[in-house]
């Protein structure tokens, strides 16, 4: 992407040298502060609390947990809590109180294998209904918890007998614009990505991408499905357009080979909808905005209503590191700031410019 006066740029504003290998990062809602999860040298799970002081991070707070921390999310709490859910390597789901980390509030083994990937709903003003967290894990099992019920998931994705089990890796809410409707995507190291209605309990949509699906997001989780962006093992994101389901092909869809490694996660922007970010195998991160086609959908020769793809532009790309930049998440409170975390044990805030532009 050519630099333009009215492009965005992405500046590196502080970066932090870890002693542990960084799984995920995320900002703490309504504050300059973030989080750091991963893996110490000697086997353990760490958490650190960092807070953002101008061009420099100040270490809060580091929990260490018996077992590596792979993914965390504050989607299923509220604003009041901002209780952190986390998956670990021993298939453990916890939820700590920040202030008062010794011991979880909530705790389930809720999978034999690792949790690849958790998110949630119905917390934070995101999404209507009930505090949900969805977990994906490498035992081939796709779970929906409610921590206000003990020990057993309200819902459970599992292979049907005689299928064999694939390593999940990647699982968004989506859909939860009123107080019934809720869906769960999940994408699998085969490339299947399946849809589960979390209201009528059923699959309600599958394709496959023919290569691991690493990271899905829809661009929102509290409206009417609109988008979802899947990214894969070999450099391709898929952007479907989720308005239209059509009876035999589904939903429509755009794909873009970003590079040739792997991307690793998607994060659309908060404030805009339509422009997201991927970080890649290769230590980059590129922009992406998505422009509507002048008609979402047309009539197939049998009268069925059918999706039309858009297009993506690429805004911007930036190489920030030799390793993979596998964590990528966007401040929900200030527009255009942004944590990444990468394999080289560093992790990076990061400034977005312009956005209000594009």
């Amino acid at each position: 992407a050519a630099a333009g006066p009215e492009r965005p740029q992405v500046v590196s504003h502080v970066q932090q040298a870890l002693s542990y290998t960084v799984f995920d990062c995320k900002w703490v809602p309504r504050s300059a502060r973030l989080l750091c999860l991963g893996s110490a040298a000697r086997g353990t799970g760490l958490v650190q609390l960092y807070e953002l002081h101008g061009a420099r991070l100040e270490l809060l707070r580091e929990i260490e947990k018996p077992k590596p921390i792979k993914c965390g999310t504050f989607g299923a709490t509220s604003l009041q809590q901002r209780y952190l859910a986390t998956g670990d390597f021993d298939g453990n789901l916890n939820i700590w109180n920040l202030e008062a980390p010794e011991i979880p509030v909530y705790s389930v083994k809720g999978h034999k294998e690792i949790i690849n990937s958790i998110d949630g709903v119905g917390g934070l003003g995101i999404g209507e209904g009930a505090p949900e967290i969805v977990t994906g894990s490498r035992d081939g099992t796709v779970k929906v918890w409610d921590p206000r019920q003990n020990n057993t998931p309200v819902a459970n994705m599992e292979p049907v007998q005689g299928e064999s089990k694939r390593d999940c890796w990647t699982v968004a809410f989506g859909n939860a614009y009123n107080q019934e409707e809720r869906v769960v995507c999940a994408g699998y190291d085969n490339g299947d990505i399946k849809l589960f209605d979390l209201k009528t309990m059923s699959l309600r949509w599958e394709t496959n991408i023919k290569n691991g699906v690493c990271s899905v997001e829809f661009d929102r989780k509290d409206i009417n499905m609109n988008k979802l962006v899947a990214t894969s093992l070999e450099g391709k994101f898929h952007v479907f357009d989720m308005r239209t389901q059509h009876p035999t092909k589904g939903f429509a869809s755009v794909s873009e080979k970003a590079q040739k490694s792997t991307i690793w996660q998607v994060r659309h922007l908060p404030q805009n909808r339509d422009v997201f970010m991927t970080s890649g195998g290769s230590g980059s991160l590129h922009l992406w905005k998505y422009e509507y086609p002048a008609q979402r959908s047309r009539k197939d020769s049998e009268g069925s209503e059918m999706g039309v793809a858009g297009s993506v532009c690429l805004l911007q790309n930036v190489t920030l590191s030799t390793q993979p930049i596998s964590s990528l998440d966007w401040s929900p409170d200030k527009k255009g700031l942004c944590v990444c975390g990468a394999f080289d044990q560093t992790v990076r805030v990061l400034i977005v410019t312009k956005l209000n532009k594009i």
